[in-house]
């Protein structure tokens, strides 16, 4: 994840304006962990090069048995960013789907078209969410997000999934992913790597994508998550209007100890907010040889290109010697064609 601050994705753009991929993406194939064999190019996506010679060399010298670089299958464990990593952030999915939950609900019902936040998404009124500040949007999330059963969340989010444009593409979500990434994602599974997203989004959101888009279980999705009460009498889960832990920065380190308990040996995230530099230095302290990837989004024509003032994460880069993927120069191509 790049700068996924959580409370702050609701942009001023949203409301000022609101040849089939060259590589498979096998369903779910992290549920088992398995090696198999990708004939051919494995990242066909990625240019020619110094970047790509090194995945490659890192994923064969530390699964070649007999070597002493050796990783145990058990401890292939690869993490990754979503947004800005695996899928275009400008705007965030997230915040799109905010205002997809708005229109749903003051259709279910009109008379919250006159009620805060409700009002100030349907009349764009920018104003309201910067006097507001946090607290605004904070009520916006709890409004959109919660009050309701995951099972009726989730039914939204993959609706929403299904149908959602992106607004500066007019594409549907599936295409805002970076082909060279889910090749990237396969390249690694094939080779006994297991998979994992750790995202700043909310955890529910993104589950209802993994599988499909990314070839990830839900099980392997971590995020930022609400609190949940159990509902005996109904026997469901509810989610409720308050913050249980949010996965950015220095989170992301703690919350793969939490869920996964293990150093990653390979991580990868995005320049664009420092949301990732904590993850990066995680993996970088493990016993195993590891790597570290870190894309820049420097291509305006094809992607789009947005820099940190203070040049944070290519600076952590430098320091610590991770790899950076220039999107320009790197990448054959960035979406896939269907």
């Amino acid at each position: 994840m790049s700068r996924k601050i959580f409370f702050l994705f609701i942009t001023l753009s949203v409301f000022l304006s609101c040849k089939k991929s060259d590589t498979l993406i096998a369903p779910s194939s992290d549920s088992k962990t398995s090696e198999s064999t990708i004939i051919g190019d494995p990242l066909p996506s990625w240019n020619n090069g110094t970047l790509k010679n090194d995945i490659i060399a890192y994923v064969e010298k530390v699964t070649k048995k007999g070597s002493p670089d050796f990783i145990p299958i058990e401890d292939r464990i690869a993490t990754f960013d979503n947004d800005g990593t695996l899928w275009a952030e400008k705007p965030y999915v997230q915040e799109l789907f905010a205002f997809y939950r708005v229109k749903q609900m003051v259709e279910a019902k009109p008379e919250l078209a006159k009620k805060q936040p409700f009002k100030a998404v349907i009349e764009k009124d920018k104003s309201f969410f910067e006097k507001g500040g946090e607290k605004a949007l904070i009520e916006l999330v709890a409004a959109t997000h919660t009050g309701m059963t995951e099972d009726e969340f989730e039914t939204s989010a993959k609706e929403f999934i299904a149908s959602a444009k992106y607004p500066t593409k007019n594409i549907p979500l599936k295409q805002i992913r970076y082909q060279p990434q889910l090749e990237l994602l396969n390249y690694l599974r094939a080779n006994g790597f297991k998979t994992f997203i750790v995202t700043g989004g909310t955890i529910e959101l993104v589950r209802a994508a993994s599988a499909d888009f990314y070839g990830i279980p839900k099980s392997q999705v971590i995020g930022t998550s609400f609190k949940y009460k159990y509902d005996g009498t109904a026997n469901t889960i509810i989610r409720e209007p308050a913050l249980n832990y949010f996965n950015d920065k220095e989170g992301k380190p703690v919350s793969i100890q939490l869920h996964i308990g293990q150093r990653p040996v390979f991580a990868c995230g995005n320049e664009g907010g420092a949301g990732d530099i904590a993850m990066l230095q995680y993996s970088q302290g493990n016993k195993y040889p590891s790597f570290q990837l870190l894309v820049n989004h420097n291509d305006s024509i094809r992607e789009y290109n947005y820099q940190e003032k203070d040049n944070a994460s290519l600076n952590a880069a430098a320091k610590n010697k991770w790899h950076v993927v220039d999107m320009k120069k790197d990448w054959k191509k960035i979406f896939p064609d269907h």
